[in-house]
């Protein structure tokens, strides 16, 4: 696994061995990349990476001129992957790490936002049953905002499973790869067409 554009391209990213961590791949963060430049800026964007796992998405991001990324990820393997990567990067202070899971880490999250980009990467069984979408819910009910006034959001989820609907964000369009789908979102008032990359719109 290693990064795929900006600064750090072609530098490796550590990974947790086994199947509990699920990064990422290096052909979908291009392509989610692509499709974020077309539509929206990373450069010196407040980036919000939850589910982060190994932190590819965020250390991407930085790569590609994100001022600093906030990282919610609870489990000890993962965390020491972003830890190892972090260093290797010299990102260290560029980051803040929140070693707690999603849910118990919204008020954290609220106090640091708003953000220009949020990712968010769960388990895709937690988007099939629900509990993804309710802690997203949970996040985007901040008092002032999760996203800025021109951010986005991209949920990643199973290529069966439907673009979530979720409060205070209007759904712009998804993608298709392989078995994966990227839903963008933006603020209600800033929604639109996405245009980026070769595959075509998965229709909600």
């Amino acid at each position: 696994m290693r990064i795929t554009g900006g600064k750090f391209r072609s530098r490796p990213l550590e990974a947790p061995r086994g199947s509990a961590t699920r990064p990422t791949s290096d052909r979908v963060r291009e392509a989610l990349f692509a499709i974020l430049g077309s539509r929206w800026s990373v450069d010196g964007a407040r980036v919000l990476d939850l589910y982060a796992g190994t932190g590819a998405l965020a250390f991407e991001a930085l790569s590609r001129g994100a001022g600093s990324a906030v990282l919610v990820e609870s489990a000890r393997a993962p965390l020491l992957a972003i830890q190892a990567n972090a260093r290797a990067l010299d990102v260290l202070s560029s980051i803040q790490v929140v070693a707690m899971t999603v849910e118990r880490a919204v008020a954290t999250v609220h106090r640091a936002a708003p953000f220009e980009v949020v990712f968010a990467d769960p388990p895709y069984a937690a988007i099939g049953d629900g509990k993804a979408v309710l802690a997203l819910h949970s996040l985007l009910l901040c008092p002032s905002g999760l996203l800025t006034a021109g951010g986005c959001l991209v949920v990643e989820h199973a290529k069966d499973d439907p673009a979530p609907n979720l409060a205070g964000v209007a759904f712009v369009d998804s993608r298709r790869y392989g078995d994966t789908t990227l839903s963008f979102y933006a603020p209600a008032s800033q929604s639109g067409v996405a245009d980026g990359g070769d595959d075509a719109p998965c229709q909600r």
